[in-house]
């Protein structure tokens, strides 16, 4: 899929502390200390489901509903970028206000730029009420953004939008 959707993900940068022994140094590199007491390896091998960060967990789920729509609706959705964010921009102030935080934004595009659809993370999770859930929520919102950004109603970009939760 060449021209399929583009998932970007922006990720703090982890350096270690200044002044500690490790720094600089990547985690799987260090070594156990002189006792023979440090770290080992691994706690889970890269194969298995729990080694996968939440973070991680979440992009898939954003990355499978965006399949699920560039399998419904080709070259429409092709265009499209989806980012992930942990939080929407100004979630201070729609705190102060109590105002509920968006799960997600939609920016259209220009002639040169790609619309940009944003779904944001911490409140998605926090939608979900529980955690098998978080699958169904995030496909929601996901749809939501596209029809919004298709112009359209949601049940008409996806049939089985909104089914699963009431």
């Amino acid at each position: 899929m060449g021209n399929g959707p583009s998932l970007s993900i922006r990720i703090a940068d982890g350096a270690g502390a200044a002044g500690s022994s490790t720094a600089g140094r990547p985690f799987g590199r260090r070594r156990r200390n002189r006792h023979g007491r440090g770290l080992r390896g691994e706690l889970l091998p890269a194969h298995l489901p729990g080694n996968r960060t939440r973070a991680e967990r979440f992009e898939d789920l954003v990355l499978d509903s965006v399949e699920r729509l560039q399998y419904l609706w080709g070259e429409r959705i092709d265009a499209v970028e989806f980012l992930v964010a942990e939080i929407p921009p100004g979630l201070e102030q729609l705190a102060a206000t109590r105002s509920p935080a968006p799960l997600g934004s939609v920016v259209r595009g220009g002639a040169r730029t790609p619309a940009v659809v944003t779904i944001y993370r911490k409140p998605v999770e926090a939608e979900a009420r529980i955690k098998a859930e978080l699958p169904e929520v995030v496909h929601d919102v996901v749809v939501e953004q596209a029809a919004e950004l298709l112009g359209m109603a949601p049940e008409a970009v996806d049939p089985t939008y909104g089914r699963t939760r009431p």
